[in-house]
C-alpha cells in the first residue's frame, strides 16, 4: 500500500499537466477524435476572441488611415510588411549556435532581400519614377541612367552576395549554410515576389489593392465567427479549427461584400484613378465605363407594390464577384498551405507580432495568393487590350533622352500646325 501510494502521489500533478497539454492538442487534432466540437468546448474561446477582436480593431484602423494617405504610404506599408515577413521566416530555421560561428551570415540574407527589393520595384515603378522627375533635367538624366542599367546593377549585387556566400563557407557547417541559402531564395521567390504584385495593383488604382485585401479580411473574419458559433464539421486536417460551416458562411458573406464594396469604392476617383507618378496629391480622372453606373429595371421581378423599381450597378461590380469567388474558394488554400508548413516545422505561429493572430506572415498567407490573382485578372480582363496613344508614347519616350523627347515634342507640334492650318 505504501508503494502504491508513493507511486500515485507524484503521478497526479504530472498527469494533470499532461492532461492540460493534451486537452489543448485535442482541440487542434479534434478532427481525428470526433467530427464536431472544434471550438464549442474551448473554455478560453471568449478570452481569445476578445484579444483577437481588440488587435483587429487596431489593425483595421491603422490600415484605413494609411489608405487615406494614398499610394506612396500604402507602398511603404507593403514594404514594411515584407520586411517583417522576411524577418519571421529567416528566424524560423535559424540556429543560434551556428549563427554565433558565422557572425556575418545573417547579414547576407538581408543583402539578397534588399537586392530583390531594388530589382522588383525598379521594374514595377520605373515609369512612375521617370514621370516624377521629368521637370528637372539633371534628375531625369540620373533616373533614366539608373533605370537603364538597373538590371546590371542588381545582377552584380546578387553576384556579390553569391561570392560572399562562397567565401564564408565553413568546414562542418556546409549543410546549414546551404540550407539557409536555399531557404532565403525560397522566401524571395514564394513570399516576396508574390506580395510585390500588391504594389503593382496599388498603382493601377487603390481600388484594385483595397478590394481584394478587404475581401480576404472579410472572409477570414466571417469564417472565424461562423466557425466560432456554428462550427461542428471539420473542413481540412491541416487546419482542424476550420469548419465547413465557417467556410460556407464566409463564402456567402464574401460574395455579398464584394458586390456591395465595389459599388461603394467605385464611386471615389481617388480610389479608382491609376497613379502615373510618385507624388502624393489627390487624383482626379475620367472614371471610365467600368465605374459609370448602369440602371437595371426590376419590373417583372418584384411585386408592383415594391417601392424599388430599378437598381444602379457599376460594371466593375461583376468583376468584383469574380474576385469574391476567388477570395472565398481558392485564397483560403494559402492559409492551409501555411498551416501545413507550420506543422512541418512544429510551430504554432510564424511570430508573435500581433496579439491573438500570431505573426505578420500568419495574416498575409492568403493575401499573397489574392494579390497575384487580382493583378492577373486586372491585366487579362479589365485593362483594354488595344494600345492607346498614351501607351505608345510611353514606350517611345522611355528610351529617349531629354533632348530627344523635346525634339520629338517640337516636331509633333509642327506637324499638327501644318495639318490644321496648312
Amino acid at each position: 500500500m505504501h508503494k502504491d501510494h508513493s507511486s500515485s502521489a507524484p503521478s497526479t500533478p504530472s498527469g494533470r499537466i499532461r492532461h492540460r497539454k493534451r486537452s489543448q492538442e485535442a482541440l487542434l487534432e479534434g478532427s481525428k477524435a470526433n467530427g464536431g466540437h472544434l471550438l464549442v468546448n474551448d473554455q478560453n474561446k471568449y478570452k481569445s476572441m476578445l484579444i483577437r477582436a481588440y488587435s483587429s480593431v487596431w489593425m483595421i484602423g491603422g490600415f484605413a488611415f494609411i489608405i487615406y494617405m494614398g499610394h506612396l504610404y500604402i507602398w511603404a506599408m507593403v514594404v514594411v510588411i515584407q520586411i517583417f515577413m522576411a524577418k519571421e521566416l529567416f528566424n524560423l530555421l535559424r540556429k543560434a549556435h551556428e549563427d554565433k560561428q558565422l557572425p556575418w551570415f545573417r547579414l547576407l540574407n538581408w543583402h539578397f532581400f534588399f537586392t530583390a527589393v531594388l530589382f522588383v520595384y525598379g521594374r514595377i515603378l520605373s515609369q512612375q519614377l521617370v514621370n516624377t522627375v521629368t521637370s528637372d533635367k539633371f534628375l531625369y538624366q540620373l533616373v533614366s541612367g539608373l533605370i537603364k542599367y538597373q538590371m546590371v546593377i542588381c545582377y552584380f549585387l546578387y553576384i556579390a552576395g553569391f561570392m560572399w556566400f562562397i567565401l564564408t563557407l565553413k568546414k562542418k557547417m556546409y549543410k546549414y549554410q546551404f540550407g539557409q541559402y536555399a531557404w532565403t531564395h525560397m522566401i524571395l521567390i514564394v513570399v516576396f515576389t508574390q506580395s510585390a504584385f500588391t504594389v503593382a495593383n496599388i498603382f493601377e488604382g487603390i481600388f484594385w489593392f483595397l478590394l481584394p485585401a478587404s475581401l480576404i479580411v472579410i472572409n477570414d473574419i466571417a469564417a472565424y465567427f461562423f466557425g466560432f458559433f456554428f462550427g461542428k464539421t471539420p473542413l481540412i486536417k491541416l487546419s482542424p479549427k476550420k469548419t465547413w460551416e465557417g467556410f460556407i458562411g464566409a463564402s456567402v458573406t464574401t460574395m455579398l461584400s464584394a458586390f456591395v464594396l465595389a459599388n461603394v469604392m467605385g464611386r471615389f476617383q481617388w480610389l479608382t484613378c491609376p497613379r502615373k507618378d510618385l507624388s502624393t496629391g489627390w487624383l482626379y480622372c475620367d472614371p471610365g465605363p467600368l465605374y459609370k453606373p448602369e440602371n437595371y429595371s426590376l419590373a417583372g421581378w418584384l411585386p408592383e407594390w415594391f417601392p424599388l423599381k430599378e437598381v444602379s450597378v457599376l460594371p466593375v461590380q461583376w468583376h468584383a464577384l469574380c474576385l469574391g469567388l476567388f477570395a472565398s474558394i481558392i485564397a483560403p488554400f494559402g492559409g492551409f498551405f501555411a498551416s501545413g508548413f507550420k506543422r512541418a516545422f512544429k510551430v504554432k505561429d510564424f511570430g508573435d507580432s500581433i496579439p491573438g493572430h500570431g505573426g505578420i506572415t500568419d495574416r498575409m498567407d492568403c493575401q499573397m495568393v489574392m494579390a497575384v490573382f487580382a493583378y492577373i485578372y486586372h491585366q487579362s480582363f479589365v485593362v483594354p487590350q488595344s494600345y492607346s496613344v498614351e501607351i505608345i508614347l510611353d514606350q517611345i519616350l522611355r528610351n529617349l533622352s531629354y533632348e530627344e523627347q523635346r525634339a520629338l515634342y517640337m516636331k509633333l507640334g509642327q506637324i499638327f500646325l501644318e495639318r490644321r492650318f496648312g
